[in-house]
């Protein structure tokens, strides 16, 4: 469950995380990337793990004998319960090999490594070992959390509860979590520190280098204004017209090369030769970018167009529509693969229709 509801966050969750990661540091580091989605499949399987599985009906107080102990107040009573008909002498090692026997112990050993991933995910955000009355703090909160919504039958969902309110669970899991942010840089030397991630962020900087998928990202932010378009083929080109103009040529006019997508992105578009020249080249980028969509407009146009057998345009418009259609779609082709070119390729490049109009990404103001 915990993987099923992650693929659906993760998916809705990840373009949001490109934005916020480029606009941060100008490229996406791998290992910042892995912890922030790791901690959410984690949260999610705790979670789960906790509440799963579910009573099958509401009224859970018919599925209990009377009497039934919601709570355990008595803490350390998973050593009694461990220790207890388990043939486990303390004065003799050689008996302690029953503890793996019994349940009791299983139940509490999983209760403690619960939140010790926690734990390191919270020295990762915290960094210093100084903060640790912190993480304890956070981490008695989580635990406690999960005991409250159990022992509240999920906040009034189901009217019994259907697991106990037990206080070993929280000395278990608080423990953990602490134990994990103290051995935590263990695991996080396997991964690059926030200091190089900064480091290699202010060298691009310095470089005044936009990494390509921040231009993508905010072309795609532009395409998100543009899908809202959706009404008849006249009335889309007029307002899609308007739009384009609007976007790529009155905006970064306006705004010294920015669009809304770039500044978003934190970056502009320049041309290295004066902002009258900028502007020149902006207007012969909008002009390529709406020459490629005016043909996709005449190909849907003409594909709509209706003319009978018997008329003496019948020919001509079957070349027309074929003719528009091939070359929307080898264009379509073509762009798609150089995307992929600049995406992927190891040489640096620029879009198509930056290197077209010979502007440049920059992120100086």
């Amino acid at each position: 469950m915990a993987a099923i509801v992650f693929v659906i966050l993760a998916s809705a969750a990840f373009i949001p995380w490109l934005i916020y990661t480029y606009r941060k540091y100008n490229y996406l580091p791998l290992s910042t990337t892995f912890i922030a989605f790791s901690f959410i499949f984690y949260f999610l399987a705790a979670l789960f793990l906790v509440l799963l599985p579910l009573p099958e009906i509401r009224n859970t107080c018919s599925l209990q004998k009377p009497g039934t102990q919601h709570y355990s107040l008595l803490p350390f009573q998973f050593v009694v319960n461990t220790l207890k008909n388990s043939g486990i002498v303390l004065s003799q090692p050689a008996t302690y090999r029953l503890l793996f026997s019994q349940p009791s112990f299983y139940q509490a050993f999983f209760n403690f490594l619960l939140l010790l991933p926690f734990g390191v995910y919270l020295r990762y955000f915290f960094h210093d070992k100084k903060h640790w009355k912190r993480a304890l703090g956070l981490t008695f909160l989580l635990t406690l959390f999960y005991e409250v919504t159990q022992v509240t039958g999920i906040y009034g969902i189901y009217n019994c509860p259907y697991r106990i309110f037990d206080v070993d669970d929280l000395l278990l899991n608080t423990t953990g979590g602490v134990l994990g942010f103290f051995i935590a840089p263990a695991v996080l030397a396997l991964f690059p520190s926030k200091k190089k991630i900064n480091e290699k962020a202010e060298k691009l900087l310095a470089l005044d280098e936009v990494r390509v998928m921040s231009v993508l990202l905010a072309v795609m932010l532009v395409n998100v204004v543009m899908s809202m378009i959706n009404i008849n083929i006249i009335s889309e080109f007029i307002a899609t017209t308007i739009v384009l103009s609007v976007t790529l040529f009155i905006i970064p006019w306006r705004w010294n090369g920015s669009t809304a997508g770039t500044r978003i992105m934190r970056y502009r578009y320049d041309s290295k030769q004066g902002r009258g020249e900028t502007n020149k080249r902006l207007f012969k980028r909008f002009g390529a970018i709406y020459a490629v969509y005016f043909i996709t407009v005449i190909a849907k146009i003409l594909n709509n167009v209706e003319i009978s057998i018997d008329s003496p345009f019948y020919k001509a418009s079957i070349f027309l529509t074929v003719g528009a259609g091939l070359t929307s779609l080898i264009l379509t082709i073509v762009l798609f693969i150089h995307v992929i070119l600049v995406l992927f390729g190891k040489e640096k490049r620029r879009f198509y229709f930056d290197e077209a109009s010979d502007l440049y990404t920059t992120r100086q103001k």
